[in-house]
């Protein structure tokens, strides 16, 4: 019987992180400087707090033309609603988890620590060479 990959064997690992209190407009910069499309929201102990996405950005962008100013942070554009993905999941209930969200990507957690990231493309990848 073949063992399924687990969602830590995918997943990133060398996050880039933001901080609630950042300023929202130095967020969407480190978004466009890494070429991500998001990145967890973590608080001073470390603690997963949010998520912030380049549509939450594309708002902020959208608010910040009509006031002329940027000056929010990123917990007033964070989603605050987190789903996650355990990093022992197998690399079908990812995929579900993916086919049954609007997300991207998700965190993932290990004892309740943010230990990586895993987006769609790390499970088709994972689909691909397990299946393909």
């Amino acid at each position: 019987m073949t063992t399924l990959q687990r969602v830590a064997d995918y997943m990133a690992s060398d996050l880039v992180t933001l901080t609630p209190k950042m300023e929202i407009n130095r967020a969407m910069n480190i978004l466009l400087d890494f070429k991500i499309s998001g990145a967890p929201v973590i608080d001073q102990d470390g603690v997963l707090v949010g998520v912030l996405s380049k549509k939450d950005c594309l708002k902020a962008a959208l608010e910040a033309s009509y006031y002329r100013e940027w000056g929010r942070t990123v917990a007033e554009h964070m989603s605050s609603d987190v789903e996650t993905l355990e990093a022992n999941a197998d690399i079908v209930t990812a995929t579900k988890a993916f086919l049954n969200s609007n997300y991207r990507r998700f965190p993932v957690m290990q004892n309740g620590q943010l230990v990586g990231q895993i987006s769609r493309a790390d499970v088709l990848t994972a689909m691909s060479e397990n299946w393909g």
